[in-house]
């Protein structure tokens, strides 16, 4: 092991980095269900939502443990969310286009991201990609990890909280909860789902003073145990309470539905259908793709490295190239095996803060992610409140990073304050990036700095600005 990762030089030890590899994949299991639910338009059981189920664990083992070995950091990967959205109703219009059933438009789109896959291994291997980090201003790459951070937080007390509706429409902690922005009473739309929000409010925030206390502390695996403690007191509530059992696997599969994944998405692509919709479109598909996950990958790796510590005085990644290759790697292997484009989980960054810094990390949580294949229905009780408590702690630390902001540049200022506000809105880090480097070129050029701004940072500026205004809906 020290030979393989070099713990010694990186101050830790296999102990720290199996507790960090094993906090990362609690924080990001919840990809496994939910990633084929949103390819499938949660059509839970149907052979479809089975083999994208399999593809989620098989592309992020094979996409993680490639990161492990070849870049020896302690990231994972995973299908990206935003990105499995976007390929679904890219999947939904093409087979509306073509008059196919969604099955077939779903191997359609899997075209689309193997392009993607292939385009980025070799961008990676020319080492364009790392041209084009290098391209992004130090203040911006610095400001990057803080917007990831609010991004974070937000997930944590939105999105991931797990409260519907009767129509199934998500409410929001901070939003519905607590009811400052909320018209009318929460808790009558809410129904018989008001105590369910309230345990999930009791169970997030015992679990971030818990993680904040250990923390404090200074005890090893505090954000695991955080996690167990929050996951315990939202069982108990369930039980107690709700009336529910907690650990109820009815129904539940222990064997992995493989055949389902041969029969409907294993090298199931389908060019017909991309022929019918015209290729001009599929293009732009894929370049909307290409963005959108670049500069996803690359804003979660110097975020999350920025506060491991892992960056020169420059601001650079060391084995970026390798990181990023081994994106491209994930990617390839989710379009064969049946699933949207594989990326760095910002989620990493609760194993950093567990003291996570070698590849045995990423190893740890992609030997997790295979082993998930067998024991779903155990990753399937961690309540997602649990989760969250996570989520919001390691935010919150990561907003450390704006103390490096020089807030007298305004070059740094207006570039980093889009950014804290963009990423968690949009729910897009490579949306943060982008207004970010179109507000520094602008800033630069009306202060007459503009011969400063590197010539690729425009070029970067300019197709920010076109996918903005320019983009295309199918």
């Amino acid at each position: 092991m020290e030979k393989l990762f070099k713990l010694k030089q990186n101050g830790t030890t296999v102990r720290t980095e199996i507790v960090a590899g094993l906090t990362t994949f609690m924080t990001m299991a919840y990809i496994i269900a939910l990633n084929p639910s949103l390819l499938t338009n949660f059509d839970v059981g149907s052979p479809l939502w089975n083999a994208v189920f399999v593809a989620t664990c098989l592309a992020s083992f094979i996409g993680t443990a490639c990161l492990a070995f070849a870049a020896n950091k302690p990231f994972a990967m995973a299908p990206g969310m935003g990105l499995n959205s976007f390929f679904a109703s890219v999947a939904a219009s093409m087979a509306g286009i073509a008059g196919v059933s969604y099955l077939e438009g779903f191997q359609a789109a899997l075209v689309i991201i193997l392009v993607e896959g292939i385009i980025f291994l070799l961008l990676s291997v020319l080492n364009v990609r790392e041209k084009i980090v290098h391209a992004i201003p130090l203040g911006i790459r610095i400001g990057v990890a803080p917007a990831i951070g609010l991004m974070l937080m937000n997930i944590g007390l939105g999105s991931n909280a797990g409260v519907y509706n009767a129509e199934g429409t998500p409410f929001y902690v901070m939003k519905d909860f607590f009811g400052a922005l909320t018209a009318g009473s929460i808790k009558d739309q809410l129904g018989d789902a008001w105590p369910t929000m309230v345990l999930t409010v009791v169970t997030m925030f015992i679990g971030l003073f818990v993680i904040i206390a250990l923390a404090h502390k200074k005890v090893k695996g505090s954000v695991l145990i955080g996690m167990l403690v929050a996951s315990a007191v939202n069982w108990a509530g369930q039980a107690i309470f709700l009336k529910t059992n907690p650990f109820d696997l009815k129904g539940a599969s222990w064997i992995p539905p493989v055949g389902d994944m041969v029969q409907n998405t294993f090298f199931k692509f389908n060019f017909s259908v991309l022929a019918d919709i015209g290729w001009i479109t599929v293009i732009t598909i894929i370049i909307t793709f290409c963005i959108i996950d670049m500069f996803d990958t690359i804003g979660t790796l110097i975020g999350t490295a920025t506060r491991a510590g892992m960056v020169d005085e420059n601001g650079n990644m060391p084995q970026m190239k390798q990181a990023l290759i081994s994106d491209a790697v994930g990617t390839v292997v989710g379009s064969a095996t049946g699933t949207s484009t594989v990326t760095t989980f910002i989620e990493s960054a609760s194993g950093v803060e567990e003291g996570g810094r070698t590849g045995l990390t990423a190893l740890t949580t992609a030997v997790l992610f295979l082993l998930a294949l067998f024991l779903s229905p155990i990753a399937a009780i961690i309540p997602p409140a649990a989760t969250s408590a996570a989520l919001i702690y390691v935010g919150i630390l990561m907003l450390a990073g704006l103390s490096k902001i020089d807030f007298t540049d305004v070059t740094q200022t207006v570039p980093v304050a889009l950014m804290l506000l963009t990423m968690p809105v949009s729910g897009s880090i490579g949306h943060g990036i982008g207004l970010g480097l179109i507000s520094y070129t602008v800033i630069m050029v009306f202060t007459g700095k503009g011969k400063k701004v590197p010539v690729l940072t425009y070029i970067l500026s300019i197709i920010f600005l076109v996918k903005f205004f320019l983009a295309v809906k199918i």
